[in-house]
């Protein structure tokens, strides 16, 4: 017990500066939470004081941070405590959410099919314009312990690793793709035996719905403290390596914004114009309150909404559609937040780390990035689970999205604006190989009135 009572007395002796100093930032992020501002002008605040204090510290050789970014390590060890439950359930959510296999082969797999390849294709975007922009090579972080000793696995190996043979065992030690491969299987599984007898997958259907509820709520938990675990990574990592090394993440603001407009303009535009064969401008023009949304919002939910709006009454496609499309999508098209933004941040990481990566480890992070990009929570923030698990999977360490985080939130909001955008083309592109798209409508522009406001 006195050896307990003097770690304590030893910790507030030379960290009270530190803890008091946290208390008070951490005091006035909740009034400004009280206070109804929004979260992505109080992630920024976090990280503006989060750098002022860690300039001051830095400063101050005397003065020890480690009160305060201790509680950012807490803000980590949640994120990690999130990443199998979540993705597992809200992986099996997505696809066993389908009624059958017939549908599920029919609109299903054309739907999926567009969702996860325009996904690959945004990973690959992300991972060449980083490579070109080279964002992390201005921050030099310590070396990886095992960065000297690590081997590049074999393609066989890879393969070998992805297959689950052990779920829970797997679960326990934090393998990721073998826990998603495994939901696969289960949310088919249950696709098949409902098909034949629905009563007899209710209740595992039920439990699933409620397992993503909570999970849900459990993500929300964690993500309002997302602006304290900001202010408390940022303030260690200005007060080690100070202003110079973080004006570099300017560069990450930069290489995520081309990579996301390269996307939205040659992807998007290119499919809406060779596969649906109109005109790309028009149909800019038309989802333009979707884009307009989630911009704002930064919410893929919230623009859940407007977007059924844009597809039916502006992009013309029918309700049977649509109604099927857009859901999903909410829940399992993330170009931007699940196939640019991990493949930045995994190059990110690799050069700021000094951790080389080769040609294996590419196709790995474009793999894990289409399945992981699956079932991500359409809410401001989860975004980082999706990157967590591909870093997980490459064996990348997690600090480095304590860097980016600070500037995730001015990210965010050209992330779900192309997320939801690419809801609606892959509408558009399944309406149109199932005739289920008003040409005539479209192109004569009868579109019917859409309130802004209406979410």
């Amino acid at each position: 017990m006195d050896k307990i009572d003097n770690n304590l007395l030893l910790a507030i002796e030379t960290n009270w500066y530190s803890f008091v100093t946290a208390i008070f930032v951490f005091a006035f992020l909740y009034f400004l939470a009280r206070k109804r501002v929004g979260f992505g002008t109080r992630v920024l605040v976090g990280l503006g004081l989060g750098l002022v204090v860690g300039i001051l510290f830095q400063s101050l050789d005397s003065l020890e941070i480690k009160g305060i970014t201790t509680f950012g390590s807490i803000y980590i060890s949640l994120i990690r405590m999130l990443v199998i439950p979540l993705v597992f359930v809200l992986v099996l959510n997505s696809i066993a959410s389908l009624t059958s296999l017939d549908y599920l082969r029919k609109i299903g797999f054309k739907t999926f099919a567009w969702f996860l390849g325009t996904t690959g294709i945004a990973s690959v975007i992300g991972l060449l314009t980083a490579l070109v922009f080279n964002p992390g090579k201005g921050i030099q972080q310590p070396a990886a312990s095992d960065a000297a000793t690590r081997e590049i696995p074999t393609f066989s190996d890879v393969i070998l690793s992805l297959v689950p043979s052990n779920p829970v065992s797997e679960a326990a030690d934090g393998k990721v793709v073998p826990i998603l491969i495994f939901a696969i299987f289960l949310a088919v599984a249950i696709i098949k035996v409902g098909s034949k007898n629905e009563e007899a997958v209710k209740p595992v259907r039920d439990l699933i719905k409620s397992a993503t509820q909570v999970l849900h709520q459990v993500v929300k938990f964690v993500i309002r403290l997302t602006p304290y675990g900001v202010f408390a990574l940022i303030a260690g990592v200005a007060a080690k390596y100070g202003w110079d090394t973080l004006q570099e993440l300017g560069s990450v603001i930069v290489t995520s914004y081309v990579a996301l407009i390269i996307h939205f303009v040659l992807v998007f535009g290119g499919l809406v114009l060779f596969v649906a064969k109109v005109n790309p401008l028009k149909f800019f023009k038309k989802v333009y309150p979707t884009v307009a949304v989630a911009f704002t919002t930064r919410s893929s939910y919230a623009t859940l909404p407007i977007n059924l709006e844009v597809i039916t009454k502006r992009l013309h496609v029918s309700p049977k559609i649509a109604s099927f499309v857009a859901p999903l999508g909410a829940s399992v098209n993330f170009n931007g937040c699940g196939g640019v933004w991990p493949a930045i941040v995994v190059v990110f990481t690799s050069q700021a780390f000094g951790i080389e990566l080769g040609l294996t480890d590419y196709i790995v992070l474009v793999f894990v990035s289409i399945i992981s990009s699956i079932g991500v929570a359409g809410v401001p923030g989860p975004a980082v689970i999706s990157t967590t698990v591909v870093l997980t999977a490459l064996g990348l360490p997690l600090e480095a999205l304590a860097i980016v985080a600070g500037v995730e939130a001015l990210i965010d909001m050209a992330r779900t604006a192309v997320n939801a955008t690419g809801t609606s083309v892959t509408a558009l592109l399944v309406a149109n190989s199932e005739g289920e798209f008003d040409r005539d409508a479209f192109n004569n522009d009868d579109d019917e009135e859409i309130a802004l406001n209406a979410v």
